[in-house]
């Protein structure tokens, strides 16, 4: 079983985070790990901390000369902007934000309280754990890429930048939806005989996991609502030297809760960032006033990197499914009982 941890808060020290299950025998590369921390930072629409803070991981755990030992990694990003016990109290929760309901739950007085654990902040986390799993998924062909599908209705360049800045200048935020995908996938992960061993329905709470995601399509998703069986299911063929394939990919590589060897492809919408520059109405907690929500550094727009952690959550999933599927303690091993099943199943 593959599962991690992660701590800190936005401004406190940093970001801690341990993932347990990876084999013995993987060399990681810290230079890929950071450059996908980098890219989780870039997009038209960051706000300023993305130039404050310049995210690398360290590893402090599980590795002997660049070597996965089979204990637990541990993985630590230092905040720049750690001044959490010097930020003024926030009383004003923000609609859309975790503040009201987070507040209600742990009985604070103070939504500083809720937000510092509830940012976005938690997802560099995910990046970076998902950056390892990337690594082991490579020993075995897969590659897991993102896109940017739209963003507030726009699908060219030009008109999502030119939403994007509209929003800018209003002070509001625009959200869209990505598209991420695992290529290389094999046949098998995943199994139909419990709910919570389904691979859609993990991959899913995966991706619903992430901040401001309110909805997950697998494949062809809705468009499978308006159209008859016979327009949409995925027909099978068979090639000697690549075994079962199908004429189309609508079902997004998983059938019955279990990869079929195509391509694993997720669709997920993003919400436009709660904090606004120019805030909406809200009460204030203390005097139960109407009152303007409280006002945080934030983004405009954050779907390329929304895009970027969903892969991270996605390459963990996978490695746990492959992780299942093939044994964990050692890579060598896990490589001749992968080799004897791609046989058996060709």
């Amino acid at each position: 079983m593959l599962r991690y941890l992660t701590a800190g808060e936005s401004h406190g020290w940093g970001l801690v985070a341990i993932i347990e299950g990876v084999p013995a025998g993987l060399r990681l590369d810290l230079k890929r790990i950071n450059l996908e921390l980098k890219r989780r930072q870039q997009g038209f629409g960051r706000g300023p901390r993305m130039q404050l803070e310049k995210d690398t991981a360290k590893i402090i755990s599980g590795l002997k000369g660049q070597i996965t030992l089979g204990s637990p990694i541990g993985l630590v990003i230092t905040n720049k902007d750690n001044s959490i016990e010097k930020l003024p109290k926030v009383s004003c929760p923000r609609p859309g934000h975790a503040d009201l309901a987070g507040l209600l739950k742990y009985g604070f007085s103070d939504c500083r309280q809720v937000l510092e654990r509830a940012s976005a902040r938690s997802t560099a986390c995910t990046v970076a754990v998902g950056a390892v799993c990337k690594e082991f998924l490579r020993e075995f062909g897969v590659k897991v890429i993102s896109r940017v599908v739209s963003i507030a209705g726009q699908t060219s360049l030009a008109q999502m930048r030119s939403k994007i800045s509209e929003a800018m200048a209003r002070k509001d935020t625009v959200g869209g939806i990505f598209e991420v995908v695992a290529e290389g996938v094999v046949a098998g992960l995943g199994s139909y005989v419990h709910y919570d061993r389904r691979l859609d329905g993990r991959l899913a709470q995966a991706i619903m996991a992430i901040p401001g995601i309110k909805a997950v399509e697998v494949g062809l998703g809705f468009g499978y609502a308006d159209k008859f069986g016979s327009q949409v299911h995925d027909e099978i063929f068979y090639q000697a030297k690549a075994g079962f394939r199908h004429k189309s990919n609508n079902c997004g590589g998983i059938e019955g809760g279990v990869s079929n060897g195509e391509p694993i492809v997720l669709r997920a919408c993003m919400k436009p960032i709660a904090t606004l520059m120019n805030p909406l109405e809200s009460v204030n907690i203390e005097t139960k006033k109407v009152a303007r929500a409280a006002v945080e550094r934030s983004d405009t727009c954050v779907v390329e990197a929304a895009a970027v952690v969903a892969e991270g959550a996605l390459a963990l999933v996978l490695a746990d499914a492959f992780l299942e599927k093939f044994g964990q303690d050692n890579l060598a091993d896990i490589k001749k009982a992968y080799k004897f099943y791609c046989r058996r199943i060709r």
